[in-house]
């Protein structure tokens, strides 16, 4: 399944979105700026990661590398010209296309926050989860993290990945003048950001 904006255009991008807890506060963003850039003459296609929203295929099984060979697929099936990643989809974007990323972070990050978060919760419910014991348990039978069943090849090759290389623009969250919606503890929505976020896309995009 896919979220499209197809009205045949030249330029077509492929958006990988932000993983795991961050995917949630960041949708409504990422669907606002696929319609502010379909309105200036870019398609747009946002598909489902195997595992997440309407796929059917089990979410434990999944890797990086099963997500980045997804991607690949799906920049093929949409004729693509460009890419965009953002937060941690800059760790399975295609290599292979020219591609604009949006706050790109490391998988050690992003596992560091969803550890503190997991074990927090662990410590409010009475209950001690160190950070060292829950990581050595994901190395070794996967960890549900933030509502995310992660698979233990899942959870090793997040603590080393760093965003795919490829020819990239980075657009850092200081371009967009406030902070980033994946910071806030519920889905929000920001029109000022998208508006500067769509600018920029589209110029780098048409440079």
């Amino acid at each position: 399944m896919a979220l499209t904006i197809d009205a045949g255009s030249e330029l077509r991008l492929l958006i990988l979105p932000a993983l795991f807890d961050e995917a949630n506060r960041m949708r409504r963003m990422t669907v606002d700026t696929m319609r502010a850039l379909g309105s200036v003459g870019i398609d747009t296609f946002l598909p489902d990661l195997p595992g997440c929203n309407e796929s059917l295929a089990p979410l434990k099984t999944q890797t990086l590398s099963s997500w980045q060979e997804a991607a690949g697929r799906a920049a093929q099936t949409f004729g693509v010209t460009h890419a965009l990643t953002i937060r941690g989809g800059a760790l399975v974007g295609p290599a292979e296309i020219p591609c604009i990323r949006y706050a790109p972070v490391t998988g050690a990050k992003m596992l560091r926050a969803m550890l503190r978060a997991r074990s927090i919760q662990a410590r409010e419910a009475g209950r001690e989860e160190s950070l060292a014991g829950l990581a050595e348990t994901g190395r070794k039978e996967g960890l549900d993290l933030s509502g995310w069943t992660l698979g233990a090849e899942m959870f090793r090759q997040m603590e080393d990945a760093v965003p795919v290389p490829a020819a990239c623009t980075t657009i850092e969250q200081t371009e967009l003048g406030s902070s980033g919606l994946w910071l806030r503890a519920e889905p929000g929505e920001d029109a000022d950001q998208v508006r500067t976020f769509a600018r920029l896309l589209a110029a780098a995009i048409k440079a």
